[in-house]
């Protein structure tokens, strides 16, 4: 059974940075991807960042380029998610996900066959 841990979220300020972390266990990922994506209340969910696990390519959202950083240490099966100049607009709940979704789908909730629980991040003003 697979799973994914989520953690190092919080409360921070405009400007601060956070890093995300989602610990995967339960198998190892050769194959896919990994990736983030963010929910805010009454809104759809929302792809960040992707990370190819075979050959480490990254693909970004438009809105969290230069910003956002996705980056895998594979020996602990654990990726992360650098966010800096955080914005009131990035509030949301933060998910990670993993599958053996193809590059063209791997910005798409459905390509993504495995889901963390969440962490909250919250930017206040």
């Amino acid at each position: 059974q697979v799973q994914l841990v989520e953690s190092g979220g919080g409360l921070v300020q405009v400007g601060d940075s956070l890093r995300l972390s989602c610990e995967a266990s339960g198998r190892s990922f050769s194959s896919g991807a990994m990736a983030w994506f963010r929910q805010a209340p009454g809104k759809e969910r929302e792809f960040l960042a992707a990370l190819r696990w075979s050959n480490s390519n990254t693909k970004y959202a438009d809105i969290v380029k230069g910003r956002f950083f996705i980056s895998l240490n594979s020996a602990k099966n654990t990726g992360y998610l650098q966010m800096n100049s955080l914005k009131p607009e990035d509030t949301a709940l933060y998910y990670c996900a993993a599958g053996n979704t193809i590059w063209g789908n791997i910005g798409s909730v459905s390509g993504y066959s495995y889901w963390g629980q969440g962490t909250q991040v919250t930017v206040s003003s």
